[in-house]
């Protein structure tokens, strides 16, 4: 599921994202199940109002090395 995410064109960071998907820009939403329930609550929101499909994954630092980042990362998304 994450091999998608490693080779796409992507954005990282929850703000991003929200305006990616507000944006019409974003194909799939991915969120960690350990991000802050604030995060995890904006961007499903987000998806559910431009229906893009959100994918969980299990931690931040699973998403941040599937994004190429060194840091942990609550959200990311594939661009259309």
């Amino acid at each position: 599921m994450l091999e998608k995410l490693k080779n796409a064109d992507k954005v990282v960071g929850t703000r991003r994202l929200i305006r990616a998907i507000q944006a019409g820009k974003i194909a799939e939403a991915y969120i960690a199940r350990d991000a802050d329930l604030f995060i995890v609550r904006q961007v499903r929101q987000a998806c559910n109002e431009a229906g893009v499909r959100m994918v969980e994954v299990d931690s931040m630092k699973l998403l941040g090395e599937a994004c190429g980042v060194e840091v942990k990362t609550a959200s990311a998304g594939i661009r259309k």
